[in-house]
This record gives C-alpha cells, structure tokens and sequence, in this order.
C-alpha cells in the first residue's frame, strides 16, 4: 500500500500573475529611492517663511475673532463715515419703547426726503442710512481715539519707518519705535493693529466726547450735514430741549401714542460732531435752525459776500468821488485867482 501524503505540506498553488507582481514589488522595494537634485533657484534663494495667519486677516494686536474687535471695528467706521453725530442719554428704555421711536424717526425723516425731491433740488435721499444705536462707551471712546489722533504718514510706511501718531496733549509728531515681528511691523496701520494701539494708549479721555461717554449713551449718525434731517430727527427725540415743535396730534395720531411718550421721557440730548467739531447744545440748536440746509446755508454766504463786496466797493467809491470834487473845487479856485486881474480890468473898462 502506498504512502499517504499529508495535505498541509502540499505547497499552495499561486497564480502566475501574482507571483510576477510579488517579484516586481519586492524588486521595488529593495531598490534605493533617487530623490530629484535640487534647482538653482531653491539652492540660491531662502524658502519663504510659512505664515501663520490666513492672507484676508493681517496679524492684530486685538483678536479679531472677539465681539469688542468688531465693535471697534465697526465704530471706527461709524465716525469716520459719518460727518454728523448726535449724542443722546437714554435710560432703561424697553424694546417695544426703541421700536416705536425707530418707526417715528424714520417717518420724520422720510417726510424730510419727499419735501426735498419735491422742490426740485437734487440732493439724495438720505433718510434710509440715517440710524439710532446704542453703544458701548469705554469701546467707543477708543475709535474716537484711533479716528482723531491716529495719522499714519504714507511717506513712513513707503519708507518701512513706523508711521507718526499726534500727541493730542502737545499736538505734536512723534514715531513709534519700529519692532521687528510679524504683529509689530510698522507697517500695519489697520485699527486693530498694534501701531494704532501704541499711538493713542497715553491719549485716554483727552478727546472733548470723552465725559460724555458716560453711562448709556444712543448715537444718531447722518451720512452727510443735513441740518433739515437733523431738525426732523430733534424735532422727535427731543423737541423741548431742542426747541423744535414737535408734530401736533392731529398731523401725526401715532407719535402721541403713551409707548412713544414714554420712551422719549428717557432720552436727553448732550452734544453734537458737525465735521470733526464738538458742539454743545446751543450750538446743536443753530446747525437745526438753519433755513433750507446746506443750500440755504451756502445761499445765505453769497448774500453776505455780495453784500459784503457792495458796500466795499460803495466805500471805496465815496472816497473817491470825495478827493475828485475836492480837487474840481480846488481847481476851479486857483483859476479864479488867475483870471482875478485881467478880470477886474475888463469890468473898470
């Protein structure tokens, strides 16, 4: 009987194709791996430093990613696209209260638009970008800081110095020390950058808003001097400080309503920035009473400069209509005097 052969130690059969991609990758494997020579250029010039912030966002000395960089942000913004400002206090008005106020301004200011498009005059309509907010002071107080006394010089930044700040106390220029590093780099004169936090920290409540800003305050910005917008706008808010009439009941039913008394109660009036300018509530008053706005304003300068021009030139006139009779009566007593002899003569003849 012949020998029996035990199963296990039969060999595996392998296919031909993977025994041959087996070889092939082994063969792969073992062989030395030849990395590419470097070019001339990369062996020459040092790689470019890998750069740890995203290219949209430039390095801040503030967080961008916080609520308070934003805000700065966006107040910043605010004062610098809006010439006109009006400062209010207001106290624990409810949100039904600034609803109803928000709807009465904007009504007010409509009327203001219409009237002027229906004159004639090509002024914009400006009632739509014309907005009450409220603000956080200590946040505020900063971008007014950045906006008045942050003036990066754009002869140091193409230079690579660091860009001046003006010393609100002395008015005067001085540079920042240039630091190397990427939040220090002179020149990043963004708002949140460092070189704008390094110019105005030692300027803190040195701006003239500054004991203002105060508990709640309420900022109404217009996008251009209006005082027509601004006299509709105080004419609602604050109409007793103000001296502007308010509307009366029978024009206007909803303005009397309580829910919008009663939030005007809590709403005072404290200054005004007319183009970079302060001014108090008197002065407030006289940007509103201006007849007919910006046009009226600029009719009334050419009225005082014609007039201004005519009695100059009445004045130089009378001056010199007074030397010319003084000499005609001069000249015409000298040729008496002449003419006296000879005269007497013919008569005793």
């Amino acid at each position: 009987m012949p020998p029996r052969l035990r199963i296990a130690s039969l060999p595996h059969h392998i296919p031909r194709c993977q025994y041959e991609h087996r070889i092939a990758r082994s063969a792969s494997s073992a062989a030395p791996a030849v990395t590419p020579a470097a070019s001339i250029e990369q062996m020459t010039h040092s790689p470019a430093p890998v750069s740890r912030f995203p290219p949209a966002q430039p390095p801040s000395h503030r967080n961008p990613e916080y609520r308070r960089s934003q805000l700065l942000r966006s107040y910043t913004s605010l004062i610098r696209t809006s010439p006109l400002m009006v400062m209010f206090q207001h106290h624990n008005l409810k949100s039904m209260e600034w609803a109803a106020i928000r709807r009465e301004l904007a009504n007010a200011l409509k009327k203001v638009d219409d009237k002027i498009a229906a004159e004639g005059r090509t002024a914009p309509a400006i009632a739509p970008y014309i907005k009450i907010q409220t603000i956080q002071t200590s946040i505020f107080e900063v971008a007014l800081r950045i906006v008045e006394y942050f003036k990066p010089n754009d002869a140091s930044l193409a230079s690579g110095k660091a860009p001046s700040a003006t010393d609100p106390r002395t008015q005067t220029s001085a540079e920042l020390p240039a630091v190397s590093g990427s939040k220090d780099d002179p020149a990043l004169t963004h708002d949140l950058s460092r070189t704008a936090h390094n110019a105005v920290k030692n300027s803190k409540g040195m701006h003239e808003l500054s004991p203002l800003l105060v508990g709640p305050i309420a900022i109404l910005s217009i996008p251009t001097v209006s005082p027509e917008h601004m006299k509709a706008a105080l004419s609602i808010l604050t109409p007793k400080e103000a001296g502007f009439p308010a509307p009366t009941r029978k024009a206007n039913p909803d303005y009397h309503d309580p829910i919008v008394q009663n939030g005007l109660r809590k709403i005072n009036l404290l200054a005004a920035r007319v183009d970079n300018q302060v001014f108090d509530i008197d002065q407030t008053k006289w940007v509103g009473s201006i007849e007919g706005g910006m046009d009226g304003l600029r009719s009334q300068l050419v009225t005082a400069l014609q007039s201004m021009s005519s009695s100059v030139a009445t004045t130089l006139e009378g001056a010199g209509k007074s030397v010319y009779f003084t000499l005609e009566s001069r000249r015409s007593v000298l040729e008496e005097e002449q003419k006296g002899p000879e005269g007497d003569k013919s008569e005793s003849s």
